[in-house]
């Protein structure tokens, strides 16, 4: 597997994965059913954000977009979001686009990255950040609509990079 930077021409690849988990109604809280170009604007990164793509036999398997959290004085802590093509789960895609993240996050010199939003529900995802010195530091009850569970949690996870 290859993670790289992803390029304009990787966006016909990344948005049916976009569409794919987002529709699935499970662990984004995007629109469902959004235009292509809607999609791309909430994906892709602009500096100092940056997006980057998992790439296995000349196909894309997952992506992530990275960068900080907040602008100004909140800029020293980094985000990240994931997502793994539907057929390419549980082979490891995700794990190595997180240590990707978390390599850069540091070499860029934040002091810790935050997720704002971890379905609480979706256990694979929690039990890998934890893995990955994540830790759940709140939940807000009732924040998303999973399209199974109804109304569900979603944690704020932390990890210190200092």
């Amino acid at each position: 597997m290859v993670i790289r930077d992803a390029t304009d021409g990787d966006w016909p690849e990344i948005f049916p994965i976009f569409t794919a988990v987002v529709d699935e109604g499970k662990t984004y809280a995007y629109p469902e059913n959004l235009p292509s170009d809607a999609a791309r604007a909430l994906w892709m990164a602009e500096p100092p954000g940056r997006t980057v793509v998992a790439v296995e036999d000349d196909a894309i398997t997952g992506t992530a977009t990275m960068g900080p959290n907040r602008p100004g004085r909140g800029a020293h802590i980094a985000t990240a979001s994931f997502m793994v093509h539907p057929d390419q789960r549980n082979r490891g895609v995700g794990r190595a686009l997180g240590e990707h993240m978390l390599g850069w996050a540091s070499e860029q010199g934040y002091r810790g990255v935050q997720f704002n939003a971890v379905v609480e529900v979706n256990h694979a995802a929690v039990r890998l950040w934890q893995s990955l010195g994540f830790r759940i530091i709140g939940t807000v009850p009732g924040a998303f609509r999973h399209a199974d569970d109804g109304y569900v949690g979603l944690h704020v996870m932390f990890r210190s990079l200092v």
